[in-house]
């Protein structure tokens, strides 16, 4: 079997850019869960507009069809999963999914948000997100790196662990 990753974290925490590598890494394929989101969810986000549990819903079950589909071919989707409920979704979704949470500070994950003029989530939303956050708890077996890594280094204590 190949790992099943879901690569999660706030805003700005490096989602996009540690899965990527991972998958780069490992020799599968990858997902943006971004990409999953619903139209109206991502209209949402871009009016500065925190998603609701209930808005997170269809995506979700967009995120866990996707890991579903990968099996034991294994696979990697970002998506931040920032609460327990979030993840035992997608746990649910195959038995061998792994999360690794990329943990940043809210100051640096403020400013990278603003760094990126061009994406849909404004910078004023990051606050949101540290609201909501749920560490992983010790019966997840979850894998957790420093956003102030650097690729390299995220990428080789996945591996390590896994």
């Amino acid at each position: 079997m190949r790992p099943l990753l879901v690569v999660g974290g706030v805003a700005g925490c490096g989602k996009t850019t540690l899965a990527t590598a991972l998958a780069a890494a490992l020799g599968v394929p990858l997902c943006d869960g971004d990409d999953l989101h619903p139209p109206a969810n991502r209209d949402k986000m871009a009016a500065g507009q925190p998603l609701t549990d209930a808005d997170r819903a269809a995506w979700l079950t967009a995120c866990a069809a996707q890991l579903a589909a990968w099996g034991d071919g294994g696979g990697i989707i970002g998506a931040s999963a920032l609460k327990r409920a979030y993840r035992d979704q997608l746990y649910a979704a195959h038995p061998q999914v792994r999360y690794v949470l990329i943990s940043i500070t809210p100051e640096l994950a403020a400013a990278r948000a603003a760094a990126r003029p061009d994406h849909f989530w404004p910078a004023s939303l990051t606050a949101s997100q540290f609201a909501i956050l749920e560490p992983p708890t010790p019966d997840e077996a979850a894998i957790t790196v420093a956003a102030e890594w650097s690729t390299a280094d995220q990428v080789a204590a996945v591996v390590r662990a896994l």
